[in-house]
């Protein structure tokens, strides 16, 4: 299935409603062959039934139509598969994101429909459980940093009150705390958390990073105790020594608060996490010499299967094919 590398392309190629069917078939389904979803027979040696004039197909087993929308992200959406895929395209590749009033003004669609069509994406732009990070030795950056607006531009009735232990206003109080944990060939997990304390900076080193692995973190208290080898860099006197650094994390983190505060402006940490993984699948599939991905090469990697839900958080299944 040939996938456009630019916008111009993007937006001529999906013009057809045929294109777009077959595009989002391919995604789905191993060989763009389709698979009922009522009782899950795939297409073998007896072809389902293709239904020309209402573009859905008929199981040849249990007799259920059903279009290439059912059980994916699209479906109940009165949108066209153009205006999905065409922002989907520009979801994957805008390094910095992209806002529901840009895509409202694109597509020429409602606000609220592009913000309810964006965050429906961005579920699809969650990485599939590939195990945990690291082993075998591999270095993990691990590092917290704090999402929201300045402190000394709050109201005073939001403004924290007291100090904390350097003599700063206390952050943590006003803002939504993010720990990230990179594998430096290229992987990486990031969560919202309601405290960095050693009790939850631990879980999330059980929860994400396999025995074996080095550690590299800073000075922080919250991380001592792990039985991880580890090596500590403290920022109060140098940034880096020789191969002990959290810079790749500090990078990515770099790039979530641009995108966060140049393109979002203002975020609700309740939906803090979706845009977080939106910009997780963005590094993990950035152009680097031993991974060069393209803009096309992005969008083949999302999972558009209808997503289930566990503890308010969407969780996806591994792409087939």
């Amino acid at each position: 299935m040939y996938i456009p590398k630019t916008l111009t392309e993007t937006v001529k190629y999906y013009a057809g409603e045929q294109t777009c069917i077959d595009a989002v078939a391919s995604l789905r389904w191993p060989n763009g062959i389709p698979v009922c979803p009522k009782c899950g027979v795939e297409e073998g040696d007896r072809k389902h039934y293709w239904l020309a004039t209402q573009k859905r197909w008929k199981c040849y087993a249990c007799r259920k139509q059903f279009s290439v929308k059912v059980n994916s992200l699209f479906e109940d959406s009165p949108l066209g598969l153009d205006k999905w895929l065409i922002a989907l395209w520009m979801l994957c590749n805008c390094k910095n994101g992209v806002s529901s009033h840009e895509i409202a003004r694109e597509l020429g669609i409602a606000q609220k429909s592009a913000w309810h069509l964006l965050h429906r994406l961005r579920s699809a732009l969650q990485s599939p459980d590939e195990g945990m990070l690291g082993g075998g030795g591999q270095v993990i950056e691990m590092d917290e940093t704090f999402v929201g607006g300045k402190v000394k531009n709050m109201h005073k009735s939001k403004k924290p009150k007291g100090t904390g232990i350097t003599g700063k206003p206390v952050a943590a109080m006003a803002k939504t705390i993010v720990v990230g944990m990179l594998e430096r060939t290229g992987r990486i997990r990031a969560e919202v958390v309601a405290e960095r304390t050693a009790t939850v900076l631990h879980g999330l080193v059980q929860k994400h990073i396999a025995d074996g692995s080095t550690l590299m973190m800073d000075e922080w208290g919250g991380y001592k105790g792990t039985n991880l080898a580890h090596e500590i860099i403290n920022h109060a006197n140098e940034y880096v020594r020789g191969q002990v650094h959290t810079q790749g994390i500090e990078n990515f983190w770099a790039l979530l608060k641009r995108g966060l505060h140049r393109k979002y402006i203002s975020v609700e940490p309740f939906h803090l996490f979706r845009y977080i993984d939106e910009q997780a699948f963005r590094y993990e599939h950035r152009a680097t010499k031993d991974k060069p991905y393209t803009n096309a090469g992005r969008r083949k990697e999302t999972h558009l299967e209808r997503p289930d839900r566990e503890g308010g958080r969407v969780i996806l299944g591994v792409r087939r094919g």
